[in-house]
């Protein structure tokens, strides 16, 4: 990782921790609250909010889905920029400190739709709790490479070009089970 996305990783990830301190107080919610209501233990919610720990991709989408939102809305939150035009320079870039995987925060503005970026490298597979998905339509778009999707028993084999629609809330698992890296597109339709 260089300098500058290193730089930029710790900056998001005091953020994300100070966007569900927010998120537990708007909603009255204790630490133990938002840990039963996530599945995330009280100490390590205490962690992320402080900023002492670099949540894993795991964990934000459990907190982002007790919250009733996606993961990328709870990271856009983060990093709130005005306006219709979202320079690449001024997306939030997130990287998971447990697989590698980089999630760019591409859509600007207040349509009830999230894009998200992800580059997912080889031989990696990060698991998403079924919470992750409540009230949420989404779309996976494989821009690179081959990625295995699974959601509950269901398993897509899917290379680029490949664009599945996500069914009912499921455990899922995004997979790159090549020796290259995939580039993947999740598009996200807000609850509304």
């Amino acid at each position: 990782m260089t300098d500058e996305l290193s730089s930029k990783e710790d900056d998001i990830n005091r953020r994300i921790g100070q966007r569900v301190r927010l998120e537990r107080e708007a909603r009255g919610w204790s630490l133990t609250e938002l840990a039963q209501q996530s599945g995330v233990s009280r100490a390590m919610i205490h962690k992320v909010e402080r900023g002492e720990s670099s949540p894993t991709a795991a964990l934000l989408a459990r907190l982002s889905g007790a919250f009733g939102m996606s993961m990328s809305q709870l990271i856009a939150q983060s990093e709130i920029q005005p306006g219709t035009l979202l320079r690449h320079a001024q997306q939030p870039v997130w990287q998971d400190p447990e697989s590698g995987y980089i999630r760019r925060h591409v859509s600007p503005g207040t349509l009830p739709l999230d894009v998200v970026n992800v580059e997912l490298p080889a031989g990696v597979t990060v698991p998403m709790a079924a919470i992750s998905y409540f009230s949420r339509r989404q779309l996976i778009w494989v821009l690179e490479g081959a990625l295995t999707f699974q959601e509950g028993d269901k398993v897509f084999e899917m290379a680029a070009g490949d664009c599945l629609e996500l069914g009912d809330p499921a455990d899922c698992a995004f997979s790159n089970r090549s020796g290259q890296p995939c580039r993947y597109a999740v598009m996200v339709l807000k609850a509304g």
